[in-house]
């Protein structure tokens, strides 16, 4: 068996085998396989936490989902941005013929096949995203965005053998060397952080003898981290959320309203100067989104008519109406969602699926009603200062 990728750890008399992959490579699949039958370990850990194990192992999953719950739930951002960054594992998944994650569906059926026990052993994936969002101003969170878009719809290749040398450790140490320079809060929660966590709960896997399967960007880190005692606790609670973005949300629409209010009663032609910039702006850049996203008629008059009220109301967003009307009147069928993980491998696909379209029409409908608040707001201002 090749000992390449695989780092042996011993402590407190246990046995640590932890096997560094690439998560769509097809030679981590099988040398997963290889390992875990010769080892027979006790238990066998892999990267996922519960939620990305049952999508993992339901391939079906997708027809479950209720889109108008997610609309109620406010997800959509998130989903739309979830399916975003998967696209470009599956895209290179498909590219070698391997299902994404093959090689932690292969440690998780090993386990099963050597009665080792399996052990979910990486953090709830929604608590990194808070954390990493949680660490970010304004700006990183722009950039970041930009770059993972540009990522996702990239259809630059690569070749098997550029991600056979992704495994090795001096590339990776490499990689994320650049990785902290270009954004250092980022590499902490979804790097250091989870290294940490890995560690504590690898270390604590029953049996003398364990197997974990991981990507290779965590063994430096996990190797560093496994002789220390980790807090779980703390690696697990959620930033506290800041009070400044629901003080400055309601802030604009009340300023908005006093201004047009103050101007009615000094000057009536400016205040309904005001009033139409705020209905013009606003109503038109949200609907101009929804016609983006190739939103039906009806949401993008939705979008159009809803702006103006919602951006008053930071409780409401004119995209998720406009995203309602659209879900009501171009229903996804079932079809839709089973081809969901496939469409979403494209631009093309993220516009032609009916699920990903409602998603993309919230998402411009508000980032339109954004821009026309910012713009008629500043116009508001302009006219009140003119007319004092």
């Amino acid at each position: 068996m090749s000992e390449e990728n695989i780092t042996r750890i011993t402590l407190d008399n246990k046995e640590y085998i932890l096997i560094g992959t690439a998560h769509v490579s097809k030679q981590s699949a099988e040398q997963v396989k290889e390992v875990i039958e010769q080892e027979q370990p006790d238990s066998v850990c892999v990267e996922l936490d519960k939620q990305r194990y049952e999508s993992v192992m339901n391939d079906n999953g997708w027809r479950d989902m209720d889109i108008f719950q997610v609309i109620k739930q406010k997800k959509a951002t998130l989903l739309l941005m979830n399916l975003a960054i998967s696209s470009f594992q599956k895209r290179m998944a498909k590219q070698f013929g391997i299902k994404s994650g093959q090689e932690m569906i292969q440690g998780i059926e090993s386990a099963e096949e050597t009665g080792a026990e399996l052990v979910l052993a990486d953090r709830n994936i929604q608590i990194t995203f808070s954390r990493i969002w949680g660490s970010m101003g304004l700006k990183g969170k722009m950039v970041l965005l930009s770059q993972v878009l540009a990522g996702v719809f990239s259809q630059e290749t690569i070749s098997e053998e550029d991600l056979e040398k992704m495994k090795s450790k001096d590339a990776i140490d490499s990689v994320l060397n650049e990785f902290s320079e270009s954004f250092p809060a980022l590499k902490r929660p979804l790097i250091d952080e989870r290294d940490q966590y890995l560690a504590q709960k690898i270390k604590h896997a029953p049996g003398e003898k364990v197997v974990a399967v991981l990507g290779a960007a965590h063994v430096p880190g996990i190797t560093k981290e496994i002789n220390k005692e980790q807090d779980l606790k703390k690696l697990t609670a959620r930033p506290p959320k800041s009070k400044l973005p629901k003080i400055i949300g309601w802030s604009i629409p009340l300023l908005v309203i006093a201004l047009i209010v103050y101007t009615f009663i000094t000057n009536p032609d400016a205040g309904w100067q005001q009033l139409l910039s705020w209905l013009i702006w606003n109503g038109s850049l949200s609907a101009i989104g929804a016609i983006i996203a190739l939103g039906h008629p009806v949401a993008v008059l939705t979008a159009l008519l809803a702006a103006p009220i919602t951006s008053l109301n930071p409780l409401m967003a004119a995209g998720w109406f406009a995203g309602f009307v659209q879900a009501l009147v171009r229903k996804p069928h079932v079809a839709d969602f089973e081809s969901l993980s496939d469409d979403v491998h494209t631009v093309k696909g993220f516009w032609h699926n009916k699920v990903t379209r409602i998603l993309l029409v919230i998402v411009f409908a508000n980032i339109g009603s954004a821009l026309g608040t910012f713009i008629a707001g500043t116009d508001i201002i302009r006219v009140f200062i003119q007319h004092l």
